[in-house]
């Protein structure tokens, strides 16, 4: 059940700046992201929501305590969720490809909002700047077209590329119920 989402996060991944040279420090980018599901479990000891995505995919979301929604929540709802979403995009020369690997236990150590930290290295196949999309393969040898929302984003990315990509969620910082 976890693989799929796995998957979709890495390619939501994927539209994150690109840096040309290793010499260079990886583009970070940090945003505010909303997302709207149905909750399908709660922790109240850890303030964890598990919510049900489009396609029964599952995210899980900590809801810090400042956060007086969470309180009224019951399993079946639907809410508008925003929370904080970090991507880092760097050229790996000569990286071996691997699996989406959750890396959340050693980010928490340095790092105590983080709920999720996943990584991945994948081969660059295809650019296209002009129809703003990216090809890449996985370590499984899986083929995967993607968008682009900005042109931006390929700048400096070349077809070979190995690219790590990492994508970190925090805290979800308001609730709402979706209308």
């Amino acid at each position: 059940m976890l693989r799929p989402a796995l998957s979709v996060l890495l390619i939501t991944l994927m539209a994150s700046p690109v840096i040309q040279a290793q010499a260079k420090p990886p583009n970070v980018v940090t945003k505010e992201s909303t997302i709207t599901a149905t909750v399908d479990r709660i922790d109240d000891s850890s303030r964890v929501l598990r919510l049900r995505l489009p396609e029964n995919l599952l995210q899980s979301v900590y809801v810090d305590p400042s956060v007086k929604a969470f309180d009224d929540l019951k399993v079946g709802d639907r809410i508008t969720v925003r929370y904080a979403e970090s991507v880092v995009v760097q050229v790996r020369r000569g990286a071996q490809l691997s699996d989406t690997r959750d890396v959340t236990a050693e980010a928490q150590k340095t790092n105590n909002q983080v709920i999720q930290q996943l990584k991945a290295v994948v081969k660059i196949e295809g650019i296209d700047s002009q129809g703003l999309s990216i090809e890449y393969r996985t370590e499984g040898g899986q083929k995967v077209l993607h968008p682009v929302a900005d042109k931006r984003l390929l700048e400096g990315l070349r077809v070979g590329d190995q690219i790590e990509v990492t994508l970190t969620r925090e805290r979800a910082t308001s609730i709402e119920r979706a209308r």
